[in-house]
């Protein structure tokens, strides 16, 4: 009795391959993804040169970015010597107020104002960067204009460089130019050495000591139309002169010590003798004002002169006295400008922007390269995977498989 044949033979048939001679089954051997490459060569070809088309029209397209950049030198610094010598009657003071105060890194000092909002709002309205940029809104404005700039310093020479992007070619140089020329408006503005600070410190002082001389003198004036006393005999000029004279060495030592003590610790030996000074000119002036010791003209008490000029008197002696003040911090003042004008921060730039002839973006070469050996990468794991999906396809497994997972996705069966 014959017997039956085998289910999947018959299905195969006798020419179907063995399960050991699936190609699958064996592994791919080195002349198989070159054979596989030349047989879609076409599409890697059409692939790759529309990508390439792409980009380059891509690349055409894209707006033209031109840099402009500007350098400057690096900040140089000293030690103030000027204002020691033109304050010597300030006595230790001179030396307290140059302590301290010297910058630790210039260099950084000038980006942080080249990147301060003062400097952004005056390129801003400088060059009608809101109409420029488009912007509405100041704030706008100003990250565009900070995403725009690039401001470094080099490694190894300290040169800061100041670099603008922005489609008009012309205005990418000038903007670069602006921030130094803003950077130098600004250093005259503000104190950043130690000359400028003690000149700020004593011109406060000297607004002061200005405003109260301007006052005592209204009230002298009004004092002599009320009283009508001019001219006072000479005993009483020489105790007034006296008086003022000695109230004014009293302010100035406040001055001093107040100073002093900005800079300087209570232990400072310059800083007790500073103070025992004090203390001996103010126990000197309230003997003076209150007529005690020796019966010497300068010793007369005040109390002594006559009541019609007391209140002259004393008005008198506030306008003495400040005049004598203002006059001794005015030469102070004078002293720390002068020194802050020699020592002062000067902005040198070394290389002016100028307009870029060749555009830094975009670098159309390099993208279409890079695009195109994108492509070629892409298109190839593309062929590789349409040839073994071709492959599984002639497996009746995979047939049925597939033709499971439409039914599944359509809803025509239940699992």
């Amino acid at each position: 009795m014959k017997a039956p044949e085998k289910p999947e033979v018959a299905l195969r048939g006798s020419d179907a391959p063995t399960g050991e001679d699936r190609p699958e089954t064996q592994g791919i051997r080195f002349p198989e993804p070159l054979i596989i490459l030349a047989k879609k060569k076409s599409f890697i070809f059409i692939f790759v040169g529309c990508a390439a088309i792409l980009s380059a029209g891509i690349s055409l397209l894209l707006p033209k970015i031109y840099t402009a950049e500007a350098k400057i030198l690096p900040p140089q610094q000293s030690q103030s010597m000027g204002a020691a010598a033109a304050l010597s009657q300030l006595g230790p003071l001179a030396s307290l107020a140059g302590a301290g105060l010297g910058l630790r890194t210039p260099s950084d000092l000038y980006i942080a104002m080249l990147r301060s909002r003062t400097v952004a709002d005056a390129l801003i309205d400088r060059f009608s960067l809101m109409r420029v940029y488009k912007q509405t809104v100041r704030d706008y404005a100003r990250k565009k204009l900070e995403s725009a700039t690039q401001i470094k310093t080099g490694t190894k020479d300290g040169v800061i460089s100041i670099s603008v992007d922005d489609r008009d070619p012309q205005l990418a140089a000038d903007l670069a130019n602006g921030y130094v020329v803003e950077l130098e408006n600004l250093t005259k503005t503000l104190a950043v050495t130690e000359a400028g600070k003690r000149r700020m410190f004593f011109e406060r002082e000297v607004k002061m000591a200005s405003d109260d001389l301007a006052n005592a003198e209204v009230a002298l004036k009004q004092t002599q139309e009320k009283t009508g006393l001019i001219l006072l005999d000479s005993q009483s000029r020489a105790m007034i002169e006296s008086l003022t004279s000695l109230r004014a060495r009293v302010a100035g030592q406040e001055v001093q010590l107040q100073a002093m003590r900005t800079f300087a610790t209570a232990e400072n030996p310059d800083l007790v003798r500073a103070e025992e000074e004090l203390t001996a000119l103010r126990e000197q002036l309230t003997r003076l004002e209150g007529g005690q010791g020796k019966r010497r003209f300068a010793d007369v008490p005040i109390e002594s002169v006559p009541t019609a000029g007391l209140e002259y008197v004393r008005k008198l002696r506030e306008v003495k006295y400040h005049e004598a003040l203002f006059e001794i911090l005015a030469k102070q003042y004078e002293a720390a400008k002068l020194d802050e004008a020699r020592d002062s921060l000067v902005v040198q730039q070394l290389d002016k922007a100028i307009k870029p002839e060749k555009r830094s973006w975009p670098p159309r070469t390099a993208l279409v390269l890079a695009s195109t050996l994108l492509a070629l990468i892409v298109s190839i794991v593309a062929v590789f995977l349409m040839e073994a999906l071709e492959q599984a396809r002639e497996d009746p497994h995979f047939a049925a498989q597939l033709q499971l997972f439409w039914a599944y996705l359509r809803g025509w069966r239940k699992p």
